[in-house]
């Protein structure tokens, strides 16, 4: 009697401990050895060309490979990608660095771990009739402004770099939205775009060509795409950071090869976008602008870069007391 129960314990034990052993396996043979470390991506804008190269890295799994799980999600404005990201919802910010380095100025705890344009490339556009396309030519001129438009944020340097008196430049406040309409309709004689961007997209939907006035070359020198993480980040997750700015360097360098697969991977992501044609005009065009790695790896800061942009930005009003260079940046996570 004593062994049939001792036997109908043991077997029972045996039942319980197969299928224990049978939910592992089942588990193990569903779950991957490794999960890849999830990344949480915010831009500062709606979707446009000059973010293709993320899209490409994401398809052709760069970022996979780089044990990266990218999220990538569209913005409403520099100033809420970064508060976004201060406040933990977001991993990596890309906004143009000159906002960047006012919000660090100002104390916020970020740093930028990558700028990928030195130059931001914008210029004001004009027709052609009424061409305007070196400084002196602009006095006289009527000129749209809007809240938050780079270019004419800092139009006072521009104005002093090019000894132009500002004071003869007619400006006119201008919703956003209402900027290319009135400068179609002859009530703005010149309005800011961004060259890589938006002059391919007006050119198109107008039939029309345009008098351009590249502002970089004329003095304006502005850091533009960035990459940004809070001080947080870099304490808690610095690999994971490092792995994913290697993944952006290589989707990079692809969508210079590759440009045509870039247009069909920020496609598939984009419900109103353009037309194919317009979106690889808009990719190419960024290419041209981002940095080539060719000393330093692609996003490498230099102290020089930050202490002009905080001229530039002094130029504007009084930003206190100066802060050194090392607090805006970090070359730390582009290093292999």
């Amino acid at each position: 009697m004593h062994n049939q129960q001792w036997e109908k314990k043991l077997s029972k034990i045996l039942r319980i401990m197969s299928l224990v052993m049978f939910a592992y396996s089942s588990a193990m043979l569903s779950t991957p050895a490794w999960a890849a470390d999830p990344v949480k991506l915010r831009f500062s804008w709606k979707l446009k060309g000059e973010y293709g190269f993320f899209y490409l890295g994401k398809e052709k799994g760069l970022y996979q490979r780089n044990n990266v799980d990218l999220d990538l999600g569209e913005g409403a404005g520099a100033q809420a990608a970064l508060g976004a990201l201060v406040q933990g919802n977001e991993d990596v910010v890309i906004v143009p660095a000159i906002f960047a380095i006012s919000a660090i100025q100002k104390g916020m705890p970020v740093k930028i771990a990558a700028i990928y344009q030195k130059r931001t490339p914008f210029a004001f556009i004009s027709k052609l009739d009424h061409a305007v396309t070196k400084p002196s030519e602009i006095e006289g001129r009527s000129l749209a402004v809007s809240v938050g438009d780079t270019a004419t944020t800092y139009l006072g340097a521009f104005c002093k770099a090019n000894n132009v008196d500002c004071n003869k430049i007619q400006q006119i406040q201008l919703d956003p939205q209402l900027k290319i309409p009135q400068f179609m309709q002859g009530r703005v004689d010149l309005i800011t775009i961004y060259t890589n961007v938006d002059l391919p997209l007006i050119e198109q939907r107008t039939g029309m060509k345009f008098a351009v006035l590249d502002l970089p070359n004329f003095g304006l020198s502005v850091p533009g795409l960035a990459a940004v993480v809070s001080d947080r980040g870099i304490a808690e997750k610095p690999d994971v950071l490092k792995r994913f700015l290697q993944a952006t360097k290589e989707a990079i360098e692809l969508t210079r090869e590759d440009p045509a697969s870039a247009t069909a991977a920020l496609l598939q992501a984009w419900s109103a976008a353009p037309s194919q044609e317009l979106v690889q005009q808009q990719i190419v065009a960024t290419s041209a602008t981002l940095d080539t790695g060719s000393e330093k790896p692609i996003g490498w800061i230099s102290d020089d870069l930050i202490n002009e942009a905080l001229d530039l930005i002094s130029t504007n009003g009084e930003i206190g007391e100066r802060r050194p260079p090392s607090d805006f940046y970090t070359n730390e996570l582009l290093e292999k």
